[in-house]
C-alpha cells in the first residue's frame, strides 16, 4: 500500500516537472543579437504556438517612456517559417521592436515548411495586443499597441498587401512583391489580389526591391506607379528576389527596413533622413535607387 501511494506521488512529480518544463519558451540569440542598442533573442511562447518571437533580451529598458512597437511578419513562399530571415528580423528586434514572424520557430539549420496564411499576421498583432494588457506576460504594458506595421517577403509581402487595411495598421513595408499585374498568375495559396486593392492602403508604404532581376521588381514598381493617395518610397538594389535578408544582420535590406522603421514607429528623425529630402539620403547610396512620392 505504501509502495503504491509512494508510486503515485513520484508520478506526480514527475507530471509537475514535465509541464513546468514544457511551459518554458525556447529562446536563442541569432549571430550575435544584432547590432542595434537591444541584443536581441528568438522565442517561443506557448500562447503563440504558431509564430517566433524576436524582441529584446533585456525587456528592463522598456515600459512607460519607451515602448515596443509591434511588427507582424510574412514569410517568403506563403512559408510557415521564418527560417530565411532570422537574421534580418533579430536585426530589426534590436532596435527595440517586437517582431512576430509566422510559423512556429525553427531548429538550428532547419528549413521549415508547411504553408502560411494572411490571417496569421492578424493573430500576431491580436496576441501583442494581449500581452500588453496581461499582468502575467513578461511584455506586460511595454508594447506600443499605437505604432503597428505590416511586413514580408514575395508572398508574405501579398499577406501584408492583404492585412494592410487593418484600421490598427500604422505603416506597412512590401518587401520583394507586389500585386500581379496578370490576375492569377500566382501559385496556389497565394492572396488573390487585384491592383484595385491597394486603394485601400492608409498608411505610410515602403517597397523594398531586388531590382530588374527580381521576379518580382515588375509587380512591385507597377504598384508604385498606382500609389497616388498614401506618402510612397520604392527602394530598389540590385540583388534579385533573395534579397539581403541571410546576410550578417540582414545586410542592406535590414539597413533600410530598420531606419524606415524606425521614424515610422519612433518618431526617429534622424532615421527619417534615409527618406526625407530631395536628394533623401538613401539616394546618395550606389547601392539603391530610389523614388517617392507624398514624402517631403
Amino acid at each position: 500500500m505504501r509502495r503504491n501511494k509512494f508510486l503515485v506521488l513520484i508520478f506526480a512529480i514527475c507530471v509537475c516537472y514535465g509541464a513546468m518544463y514544457a511551459q518554458q519558451p525556447t529562446v536563442r540569440t541569432v549571430e550575435d543579437g544584432g547590432t542595434g542598442s537591444y541584443s536581441a533573442i528568438m522565442s517561443t511562447d506557448n500562447s503563440l504556438p504558431t509564430h517566433t518571437i524576436f524582441r529584446p533580451k533585456d525587456l528592463s529598458a522598456f515600459g512607460k517612456q519607451n515602448k515596443l512597437p509591434i511588427i507582424a511578419w510574412g514569410n517568403g513562399a506563403c512559408a510557415n517559417s521564418p527560417w530565411e530571415h532570422v537574421n534580418f528580423l533579430s536585426e530589426v528586434a534590436s532596435h527595440g521592436f517586437l517582431v512576430i514572424a509566422i510559423g512556429p520557430m525553427p531548429q538550428e539549420g532547419e528549413k521549415g515548411g508547411g504553408k502560411s496564411t494572411s490571417s496569421q499576421m492578424t493573430d500576431a498583432i491580436n496576441w501583442a495586443i494581449a500581452q500588453n494588457s496581461d499582468k502575467n506576460s513578461p511584455l506586460f504594458n511595454k508594447i506600443d499597441v499605437s505604432r503597428i506595421a505590416v511586413s514580408g517577403m514575395s508572398c508574405g509581402g501579398l499577406q501584408t498587401l492583404e492585412t494592410a487595411p487593418d484600421t490598427r495598421v500604422t505603416t506597412t513595408v512590401v518587401c520583394n512583391s507586389g500585386i500581379f499585374i496578370n490576375p492569377g498568375s500566382g501559385f496556389p495559396g497565394m492572396p488573390n489580389l487585384k491592383k484595385d486593392d491597394l486603394l485601400k492602403l492608409h498608411t505610410p508604404t515602403l517597397y523594398i526591391l531586388g531590382g530588374e532581376k527580381d521576379i518580382a521588381y515588375e509587380n512591385g514598381m507597377d504598384d508604385y506607379s498606382k500609389i497616388n493617395h498614401v506618402p510612397v518610397f520604392v527602394a530598389n538594389m540590385n540583388v534579385g528576389h533573395g534579397g539581403t535578408y541571410g546576410q550578417p544582420h540582414g545586410g542592406e535590406f535590414a539597413k533600410v527596413a530598420t531606419a524606415w522603421f524606425k521614424w515610422q514607429l519612433k518618431g526617429d528623425n534622424e532615421a527619417g533622413k534615409f527618406f526625407i529630402g530631395n536628394p533623401c539620403g538613401l539616394s546618395q547610396n550606389p547601392v539603391w535607387k530610389v523614388d517617392k512620392k507624398k514624402i517631403p
